[in-house]
């Protein structure tokens, strides 16, 4: 863990003072106005991964990329696999966003298409490109997924995880677990427990929602397969008989504060802000303070 480590210190405590301590941001090209506005709010050197989305162009999540360096955030450029059309078209995106921006990190998926675009079909072909260390890489984000997958299942999952791993770190770079968000904590300590007896101690950065409108919340939840039962969602603190009005993650984030413990290893929080950047930026400030001065 000592490659992750060294790019951001407070990864040495396995558990934060306050929950929301060493939090990192996903944002869209599209976000750059509001990364602008919430920059203020924001701790320095917060990590922002910056999404691969199929209708924003290279350029615009370079651009991206570049805003967050130079508002002295840390970028983890998104790379879509099965979206990606050819080897020339990787080592641009690579070369330009260590050049660019400065970054040091990025976050891999295998991507939604069920036929790849060019020669990559899962994160494994990108990594075996080799391209990643040889542009000053340091750090692999791969996915986590505590509630399962839509098309893996059990084992399987488990054994594309553990491979993605060994070859990140094979290859002299650091790999860092990013799940998928979800609304109720427990499955992700099960989860936590299994990744940790089979010998992974990479860090993990659970997903968790900013506050959003409740149907837009459960628009997503059924997009990425997160678990959104009725007793789910009573346990995040929302009704489904009532569906107006917007919920946070206070009741999920508080259960994690009380359940995270050594035996998880290292984690930390990582925000999609379904709801808007700015609003889940200050959800985040006001969360912080209020336990703050509960301690």
């Amino acid at each position: 863990m000592h490659i992750t480590t060294a790019l951001h210190p407070d990864w040495e405590r396995s558990a934060p003072d306050v929950m929301t301590d060493g939090y990192s941001l996903e944002m869209t090209a599209k976000d750059v106005d509001a990364l602008r506005a919430a920059a203020p709010r924001i701790v320095p050197d917060t990590p922002i991964a910056i999404t691969f989305l199929p209708g924003e162009t290279m350029a615009a999540r370079i651009d991206a990329a570049v805003l967050v360096r130079s508002l002295g955030f840390e970028p983890m450029p998104h790379l879509s696999a099965r979206r990606i059309v050819s080897h020339d078209e990787l080592e641009t995106i690579i070369r330009r966003s260590t050049t660019e921006a400065g970054a040091r990190r990025m976050f891999l998926v295998a991507g939604d298409p069920p036929v790849p675009a060019g020669p990559f079909a899962d994160t494994l072909s990108l990594l075996r490109t080799g391209l990643f260390e040889q542009h000053g890489v340091k750090a692999i984000g791969i996915a986590g997924h505590p509630d399962g997958h839509p098309a893996m299942a059990g084992e399987a999952l488990w054994s594309a995880l553990e491979q993605k791993c060994a070859e990140v770190t094979a290859r002299g770079m650091a790999p860092l677990i990013v799940t998928q968000f979800g609304f109720d904590a427990e499955p992700f300590f099960v989860w936590l427990r299994e990744l940790r007896r089979r010998g992974i101690d990479a860090p993990v950065r659970i997903g968790v929602p900013g506050p959003a409108g409740i149907k837009t919340l459960l628009r997503f939840a059924a997009h990425c397969g997160v678990g959104a039962s009725a007793s789910v969602m009573a346990k995040y603190g929302v009704s489904l008989s009532r569906l107006l009005g917007t919920a946070g993650p206070d009741k999920l984030v508080d259960a994690f504060a009380r359940g995270i413990g050594a035996e998880h290893g290292a984690v930390r929080l990582h925000f999609y802000p379904f709801g808007g950047l700015e609003r889940t930026v200050d959800w985040i400030g006001g969360y912080t303070a209020d336990r703050r001065a509960q301690s």
